[in-house]
């Protein structure tokens, strides 16, 4: 979006949803489960791509702060709130989506990944399907060399919305479960058959961190 375009109220807007994050996140019980090896792994100079599902990832702008990790957000107003609020906590975004601006998005991505950042995609955003991935990520992993990282949040209790993804909102002092999976790594050449083979088993290695993490937050109960 045009700093032209950008409504007088953008800027009010995103300091209340950073502040509103941060203080509701300080209540939370957070219990991270499996990143000792990824961490390892970043530690010694590796990238990822961390995959996860748009509906979930309120937890992860608070656990991931000030990483300098570059996330896909769309052109949407929707997209500049949430790329506004999220910079506040020390994210980068490259802006497109599979709706508007996919090829412009994909560019900013690739830029991103050679200067050395990790990345971030919802891959069933900014409009769904729900929890299902699209070919995207599996493109920008192939053209990047990144290794697909699935990782997953549940909050219990919590807020759920009327929205197409269901957005989950931890409440007040929610106990928060955020973990971390296998590594995927898709190869740098790929055709058409193959892309869709790596695309359904990345989309599976993200719903079954999921339901992991929500039965392990009492959310599954």
């Amino acid at each position: 979006m045009r700093e032209a375009d950008r409504p007088w109220w953008m800027p009010l807007a995103v300091a209340a949803g950073w502040a509103a994050l941060w203080l509701l996140a300080r209540t939370w019980r957070i219990e991270r489960v499996g990143f000792e090896e990824c961490d390892r792994r970043l530690a010694a100079g590796e990238r990822c791509i961390y995959a996860f599902w748009h509906a979930r990832l309120l937890p992860l702008i608070f656990t991931h702060r000030r990483r300098g990790i570059a996330v896909l957000v769309s052109q949407s107003r929707d997209g500049e709130l949430s790329a506004g609020v999220i910079g506040r906590f020390g994210f980068v975004t490259a802006r497109g989506s599979s709706m508007r601006g996919g090829d412009e998005g994909l560019r900013d991505m690739l830029r991103w990944a050679r200067r050395g950042r990790l990345l971030a995609v919802t891959p069933d955003g900014p409009r769904g399907p729900r929890e299902q991935l699209k070919p995207g990520l599996i493109v920008i992993a192939s053209r990047t060399g990144f290794p697909i990282v699935p990782v997953a949040s549940s909050g219990h209790p919590c807020w759920t919305l009327r929205s197409w993804d269901g957005f989950r909102i931890p409440r007040p002092f929610a106990k928060v479960v955020v973990a971390c999976g296998a590594p995927v790594q898709v190869p740098c050449v790929l055709n058409e058959k193959s892309v869709e083979a790596w695309r359904l088993e990345a989309e599976r290695a993200v719903r079954d961190l999921t339901a992991e993490v929500a039965r392990r937050s009492g959310e599954a109960a």
